[in-house]
């Protein structure tokens, strides 16, 4: 891609995991990429990683589900990077429990970030989107948004990112705005790494037993969904709108 057809990607919660890897990948596409997420200083390996390798990258602190802290990130992009025109709502927090034990404080947070952040990110980027005449809006669901013991917030939250998903596709279009969604299966994070201990599994142990259970015999990596994302903020994908990609090594019941 040729520097004046540069765009800027947001992605959030891109300081580890599947976001920093989306936001290594973007750049690598030849994306300037903001990288955001709680602390600012906890960007900075994704950030370096960029920028080492000849990209232009921003670490930006944030917390999604405030709505003025959103507006000055979005802000701070649009002024040090360029208009955004490419969004991953990937930021993300665990509160597992099960119902009976579930604090209202526990569904509160999970709503918050995942559904309220990526409500105020969409909202604060579409109009550069709009006036831009293009954009990419990619909403990280989960398989467990077709029910997980457990996570009855994170299940709600995950599956009502799917309905947004949708309705952005519906509303945003005729902008030539895309919205899309991946829903990830099983992926080898700091996540996943925090579920296992709260399990009294070693990690090692909770990946063998999960790959078990997956058609292809292996979890996923963060890199599987930067693939993924990378094809629905791509050029290419202008006629995809509105979907939900399941990257899960296999079909889900």
């Amino acid at each position: 891609m040729s520097t004046t057809e540069q765009r800027v990607a947001v992605v959030t919660g891109g300081a580890r995991g599947i976001g920093a890897a989306t936001a290594v990948r973007l750049a690598a596409e030849g994306h300037a990429v903001a990288v955001i997420d709680l602390d600012e200083a906890a960007c900075k390996d994704t950030v370096e990683k960029i920028t080492a390798a000849g990209g232009r990258a921003l670490a930006v602190g944030a917390d999604v589900s405030d709505e003025a802290q959103v507006e000055a990130a979005v802000a701070r992009v649009a002024d040090e990077l360029g208009a955004p025109t490419i969004l991953v709502n990937n930021a993300g927090v665990l509160r597992d429990n099960l119902l009976f034990k579930m604090s209202a404080s526990d569904w509160d947070t999970v709503m918050n970030v995942h559904l309220r952040g990526a409500f105020l990110m969409t909202k604060a980027c579409q109009k550069h989107m709009v006036d831009a005449g293009f954009g990419r809006i990619v909403n990280l669901s989960s398989s467990s948004a077709l029910g997980n013991r457990g996570q009855v917030n994170y299940s709600a939250a995950k599956a009502g990112l799917q309905g947004f998903t949708k309705t952005l596709a519906k509303e945003l279009g005729k902008f030539g705005i895309t919205a899309n969604a991946v829903a990830p299966g099983f992926i080898a994070t700091e996540m996943t790494k925090a579920t296992a201990e709260r399990v009294g599994m070693g990690f090692e142990d909770f990946k063998a037993a999960a790959a078990t259970q997956i058609p292809v015999a292996r979890v996923g990596e963060p890199d599987d969904i930067a693939n993924a994302i990378a094809f629905f903020t791509g050029e290419a994908a202008g006629f995809v709108s509105g979907q939900v990609l399941y990257v899960a090594g296999g079909p889900l019941d």
